[in-house]
């Protein structure tokens, strides 16, 4: 009995081992949250580092002040204990007692509010920026426009890959990728080096623009322009996540910055410049039915999937397209006003950033996908026109 005891616990030790394995395989992201991370990342830029330092240098102080307190206030406890005959002073406010207490708390915040401060300053100096880039939060995606410096004019959206929400959505179950809910199709690249300006904004609820090895995080309000910067000193790839909740699919909005050379850069922004010249679309351009579907379901996969699913049917308070009474209207201004200004207080978000093309092409492709077989086209002109309604 003993042997079939100790047979069974030997089993359940190296059961548990291969679970503790399995459930940590996932290793460190290099420029993300490590496994097990409990401070603060020193990080690639100044104002992180002078963080960390501060966060290290207050944790210190605090802590010797707290042994510091309590060790004398337990001795005199211990020690003047009426147990071993010691008796209660009887005595009013001493003057001395007074200033020190008054005094030497002061000097200490002092000291903790100097250099505090001066970080605090530094991570708001906005100006003399060699590049600024407009960050607008959206459920549940960023949009970066670069609006001043190299690459000015460039605009696009950046949104998690369908691959690890599919990933999500089924448990997690096998190998998980050390950028598990971080890869995006589109990441912010910046130069190494230099100034980067951000400034933030939201498009229906506040999200806020967080990555931690930058040292920087800034709310992002709609209606409100608020602003940050960084300069990375290293090369790399680098990660945060919206730190606002912003509704049921706030864990898939992570952020993606990527970190080059000024060489490499400058190679990033003209290929940029000639995709967006390649992509520029004639709204007067008249499409066939089958391109702008195949486009359509492009746009509705990064999109609009996240919430009507796959196959169109919604999922709780979403509605469903598959059958839509506005899906199959034949009056195809009540779709485009939907998708451009957004419907029941932004549950529906408005998707006016998007081209009159995709818009067109999203709208078509619902019309004429699960058992919606329309036969009907939106051209991007009809967008167009709509716009200005």
């Amino acid at each position: 009995m003993k042997r079939i005891s100790q047979k069974l616990a030997h089993m359940l030790l190296s059961a548990g081992a291969l679970v503790g394995t399995a459930a940590h395989a996932v290793n460190d992201l290099p420029g993300g949250p490590a496994v097990r991370q409990l401070n603060l990342p020193v990080g690639v830029t100044k104002i992180s580092e002078e963080q960390h330092l501060l966060h290290t240098g207050m944790l210190i102080t605090c802590t010797v002040l707290f042994i510091a307190v309590f060790s004398v206030m337990f001795y005199s406890i211990w020690k003047h204990r009426k147990s071993v005959g010691h008796k209660a002073a009887n005595f009013h406010e001493s003057v001395t007692v007074e200033v020190i207490w008054t005094i030497v708390p002061f000097i200490i915040v002092i000291l903790m509010a100097l250099p505090a401060t001066k970080t605090l300053v530094a991570q708001k100096d906005t100006t003399n920026a060699d590049l600024t880039v407009k960050v607008t939060g959206y459920q549940w995606k960023w949009g970066y426009d670069y609006i001043k410096g190299e690459g000015e004019g460039l605009a696009y959206i950046s949104t998690l890959l369908p691959a690890h929400r599919q990933f999500s959505n089924n448990g997690a179950k096998g190998a998980v990728p050390d950028n598990y809910l971080f890869e995006v199709d589109n990441p912010l690249v910046v130069p190494v080096d230099k100034k980067i300006r951000v400034i933030t904004t939201a498009n229906d609820v506040i999200h806020a623009f967080a990555v931690p090895q930058f040292g920087i995080k800034q709310d992002a309000i709609p209606g409100f322009v608020r602003d940050t910067w960084f300069r990375a000193e290293k090369v790399g790839d680098y990660y945060g996540q919206c730190q606002e909740l912003c509704g049921k699919e706030h864990a898939y909005m992570p952020i993606h910055v990527k970190v080059v050379s000024a060489e490499d850069y400058s190679k990033w922004v003209d290929g940029e410049k000639k995709k967006a010249a390649a992509k520029a679309d004639d709204p007067n351009k008249v499409w066939v039915l089958a391109d702008l579907v195949k486009r359509g379901e492009k746009v509705y996969a990064a999109n609009c999937a996240a919430c009507h699913q796959a196959n169109g049917k919604g999922a709780g308070p979403i509605k469903a397209l598959d059958g839509s009474e506005k899906v199959l209207s034949e009056d195809h201004a009540v779709q485009i006003q939907i998708l451009l200004k957004g419907l029941n207080n932004g549950a529906m978000p408005s998707w006016k950033q998007l081209s009159d093309t995709d818009l067109a092409a999203v709208a078509t492709y619902t019309k004429n996908s699960w058992s919606n077989k329309t036969g009907q086209l939106v051209q991007p002109a009809e967008v167009l026109a709509q716009r200005s309604k």
